[in-house]
């Protein structure tokens, strides 16, 4: 078989040939590879969920976390065979990391024993059928702008405020993915207009000082609780102390709002979102979506600032929904 010039082998028509069946398929199964659990769940043409199942995370084990998630993704199939009539399932697992666009191999993992692994290979042998792989706040994003908070949206930035902060870009319902995999690594960017006593900023784990993660993150938000009153604290508690009357805790969320509204200007100066959907744990203070939009107006290079932010409609969900919607 030729086509644009280049010779098929009998491995491409088989992939070729699987990616239309997956294309067709009546059952999406989304896996959520974590570092302590594996989740998947199964969904219909409709988005509707069929099944659900939870399994813990092999530690430091690559082929232990290969064979568990096709252990589970076996017994997803099963548990909804009756769903199938004659269709096919398709599978698409949210990973810690991304595939390097050079190697093919995972790369940027915090799940360190799948650094350098050609995951995606193992995934399909292991199952017996192609797999799609994507990086989890990736993953997050294309679920909220499928059928989340941003399904009324043509552009979505979804970005998961958490132990970490990571995000992904969302056009047109399909993730956008740049020639070097680093789509949406917002938080690996300096904090914007920093305040003298925000200079040089904290030592961040890629290396650098001062990049957004290490304010936005929830530990940056309990360090800086701490250093504020020798108090460690976690995002929850300072917000329910701050709710009670404290001050000083009422002031270290200030601080968040703000740096949190300067951060985001940076994305609506590049991309203009339609919507901007906030993910994990810190998503769930509220004041974060009567606090921050006001403030937009103050740095973000347009006479109005309508674009919205938004809880995620799937919550917790988010990432393992978005693997399942990772097959058209």
């Amino acid at each position: 078989m030729i086509a644009y010039g280049l010779a098929w082998s009998d491995s491409d028509k088989y992939k070729i040939f699987m990616a239309k069946q997956n294309e067709n398929s009546k059952i999406r199964i989304g896996v959520d590879l974590g570092g302590t659990k594996i989740e998947a769940i199964a969904l219909d043409r409709t988005g509707t969920e069929r099944f659900r199942q939870r399994i813990n995370t092999p530690q430091g084990d690559y082929t232990a976390t290969v064979r568990a998630i096709a252990g589970i993704v076996a017994q997803v199939q099963a548990e909804v065979a009756q769903f199938l009539d004659g269709g096919r399932v398709s599978v698409g697992v949210g990973i810690p990391g991304t595939i390097s666009p050079a190697t093919g191999l995972i790369k940027g993992a915090n799940s360190v024993c799948l650094i350098g692994k050609p995951l995606d290979q193992d995934l399909a042998q292991a199952i017996g059928q192609p797999v799609r792989l994507a990086n989890d706040a990736d993953c997050f994003a294309l679920s909220e702008a499928c059928d989340g908070a941003g399904r009324d949206g043509q552009i979505v930035f979804g970005s998961i405020l958490g132990t970490g902060v990571g995000s992904g870009l969302v056009i047109d319902k399909k993730i956008v993915r740049g020639p070097n995999a680093i789509t949406g690594e917002w938080g690996h960017n300096p904090l914007p207009w920093p305040t003298g006593d925000e200079r040089p900023g904290q030592n961040c784990y890629c290396g650098r000082q001062g990049c957004i993660e290490t304010f936005l993150s929830g530990p940056a938000l309990s360090a800086d609780m701490q250093r504020a009153t020798s108090r460690k604290l976690t995002a929850t508690e300072i917000v329910t102390v701050a709710q009670e009357g404290d001050s000083t805790a009422s002031a270290v969320l200030d601080r968040y709002v703000d740096r949190l509204a300067r951060s985001l200007a940076t994305v609506i100066n590049l991309i203009d979102p339609s919507v901007i959907v906030l993910g994990g744990g810190l998503s769930h203070i509220a004041r974060l979506y009567r606090d921050v939009p006001p403030l937009l107006t103050d740095y973000v290079f347009s006479d109005t600032v309508v674009t919205p932010i938004r809880p995620p409609q799937h919550g917790d969900s988010s990432g393992v929904r978005g693997a399942a919607w990772l097959w058209p």
